[in-house]
């Protein structure tokens, strides 16, 4: 068997647990913040307008396989907020008109909470730290991860002092493009230096877009049981048209697994 060269892991669910309340404790102190220096609004309204429109986003941009955009989100949202009606749940948004009702800056302040808020408010699995260390003395690392502002993983890498052991942090919002689309595995690829594909082996927690996404790359994939029951983070179920090369209840069994798989 072709040994593995390079490993890359998932973010939201796989390195960093992201539960309901701790995702929504984000949502609250970003909507607090909107209400009181955007506004004055009403912060269960804007937490509620924040709700809708994330939905909203996952339904058109997902099966496009795009990433969802903060910045069209906070332009929407604001609207509503300053009295423009929100579309019927089948119809898209005039998203010109809509930005006319806010600025960049306005945006960019609700997105900067919103930020911080997620690197302040949910911890790591524990002793995510010590394993990419450990792993990294063997392995060429890197975060691949489907996620809306890669300013945020940046941020959460350098905080938890990931960065020095990662070779690259390949985010869809800086590629264009979701997992399991081939145009995200191959941008990794290429940041790892362009390995064979079965040299790399992905982690992650979405069948769908980790373990499918990684087979029909000609990746190896390890498939993390271990998420949140109550996660707001889509996932996709389980089908038996690709197996994984690796089956984990935790991220800590990921070593173990390796010297199996060798």
């Amino acid at each position: 068997m072709t040994a593995i060269r390079a490993i890359t892991l998932d973010f939201g669910n796989t390195l960093v647990p992201v539960p309901e309340g701790a995702l929504g404790a984000v949502v609250a102190e970003t909507a607090a913040a909107i209400a009181a220096t955007l506004g004055p609004f009403d912060p269960e309204a804007v937490r509620v307008a924040w709700s809708e429109e994330r939905a909203r986003q996952f339904r058109e941009e997902v099966p496009r396989f795009r990433e969802v955009d903060l910045d069209q989100r906070l332009a929407r949202i604001l609207a509503r907020l300053r009295g423009m009606p929100a579309p019927a749940e089948d119809q898209r948004w005039d998203d010109a008109a809509a930005a006319l009702l806010s600025d960049e800056h306005e945006r960019a302040m609700a997105i900067e909470v919103y930020s911080r808020g997620f690197v302040t408010r949910l911890p790591p699995v524990p002793d995510t730290g010590a394993l990419i260390e450990r792993l990294s003395a063997r392995y060429d690392l890197a975060i691949l991860s489907n996620w809306p502002l890669a300013a945020t993983i940046d941020r959460y890498v350098e905080a938890a002092g990931w960065a020095p052991h990662l070779r690259a942090v390949v985010v869809s919002q800086r590629v264009g493009t979701i997992k399991p689309h081939p145009a995200i595995f191959a941008a990794a690829r290429t940041a790892l230096g362009d390995p064979a594909p079965d040299r790399i082996l992905h982690v992650g927690d979405d069948w769908a877009a980790d373990v499918a996404g990684a087979k029909a790359a000609g990746w190896r994939a390890a498939f993390l049981r271990d998420r949140p029951h109550d996660s707001p983070l889509p996932r996709s179920d389980r089908d038996d048209l690709v197996t994984p090369d690796l089956e984990l209840d935790r991220l800590g069994e990921l070593e173990r697994a390796l010297d199996r798989l060798a």
